[in-house]
């Protein structure tokens, strides 16, 4: 009844960043907490939260608050991490979509990124641009140890920092064959450098240094089968520049990615949310560490929690295959034969002023 009653007080919370003062009373079972910085928006009229506690339980309210701060620190991470890949994924799928029913199959080329404008905005490498930005702050904060802000030599934080690694590694890449004209030549490497992400990325998810078990297991384990999905795609994007269907693939495994850790986020750090008969539990891995997992009370728990997670998997695809169908028909219905024309008339200039420069060479 106490897990209960301390669980649904959990949901409450959307943020570490929170400062609780206890008034304790002997003769009392009940604590009173007098100021919570951050509340969750919909429920901004709740001003005060009480946790009825037993007096026979013993425990610690300082120890609770910390359980509460690192599941609050892995939900933002999980939070952040899929709003970005969803964004990137929706980014990728539409420009592809449009690409393809302006230049036809047979002038089709797939791009890693796509360049920005706008009629009020302007700004071609901001898709690079944002990515190198994001990969280097997310090595820092992985170093750095996050929102602690010190120096500790954790060996998850360096995983996690290494796979941003090769992030930045092909958004720096690509943004000076950009700048130097040279994507032409190189962009076979660019597509290499895609896969290597995407590799890097399973086999640190793969051989990851903290055992995840039961339904985070599980969770992690489906994630390893999209990132898979992206690796094979990617592949298959830089061995067939000119394959629509390698290009849609890989736009949806990184809005697959991207929905995953947001689900993931809610449903293994967010109380409101884990399977019945589960437990959020955040052992300690060793004296300096906490790592969050969700521990299942019987074997018929553990095993509705991983059908849920399957079952979720399943939901998640489907509204994406949807909304990219969506916008296909879509797109098709409003990029008309006009649009095509107006691409094969530039076309045919740039073509024809290449074959004039061509002529007016000096002969050898």
């Amino acid at each position: 009844m106490h897990h209960a009653l301390l669980s649904k007080m959990c949901g409450l919370i959307t943020s570490y960043n929170y400062k609780v003062p206890f008034i304790q009373k002997k003769k009392k079972k009940k604590i009173k907490l007098m100021y919570m910085k951050h509340l969750v928006p919909c429920k901004k009229y709740v001003l005060n939260a009480f946790i009825y506690l037993n007096k026979e339980t013993k425990l610690n309210n300082v120890c609770i608050l910390k359980k509460l701060e690192v599941a609050m620190d892995l939900f933002i991470a999980h939070l952040v991490q899929g709003l970005a890949l969803t964004f990137l994924g929706l980014w990728h799928i539409i420009n592809s979509i449009k690409s393809y029913l302006v230049k036809g199959p047979s002038n089709f080329t797939i791009r890693f990124w796509y360049h920005f404008n706008t009629p009020y905005f302007k700004f071609k490498h901001l898709e690079l641009v944002s990515i190198l930005s994001f990969s280097i702050l997310a090595i820092l904060m992985q170093i750095l140890d996050f929102p602690h802000f010190h120096y500790a030599f954790k060996l998850d934080n360096f995983e996690h920092a290494t796979m941003f690694i090769h992030l930045a590694l092909f958004s720096g890449f690509s943004l000076l064959t950009e700048l130097t004209d040279s994507l032409e030549l190189f962009s076979g490497f660019v597509g290499i450098l895609v896969s290597s992400v995407f590799s890097q990325e399973l086999f640190l998810l793969h051989f990851h240094s903290t055992d995840h078990v039961g339904p985070e297991g599980h969770y992690h384990w489906l994630l390893q089968l999209i990132v898979f999905v992206s690796l094979i795609a990617s592949l298959a994007a830089t061995v067939f520049p000119n394959s629509f269907n390698a290009a849609i693939v890989l736009s949806i495994s990184l809005i697959f990615q991207g929905c995953w850790f947001i689900n993931m986020g809610f449903m293994l750090y967010i109380p409101t949310f884990i399977p019945e008969g589960c437990d959020m539990n955040l052992a300690r891995a060793s004296a300096s560490e906490i790592h969050g997992a969700v521990t299942c009370g019987s074997k018929e728990a553990d095993f509705r929690a991983k059908g849920l997670a399957n079952l979720q998997f399943s939901w998640v695809l489907s509204a994406i295959m949807i909304f990219a169908g969506i916008v296909c028909l879509k797109l098709a219905k409003k990029i008309t034969i006009v649009d095509r024309l107006e691409y094969e008339r530039i076309q045919s200039k740039v073509a024809d002023s290449t074959v004039v420069n061509e002529g007016f060479k000096p002969a050898k």
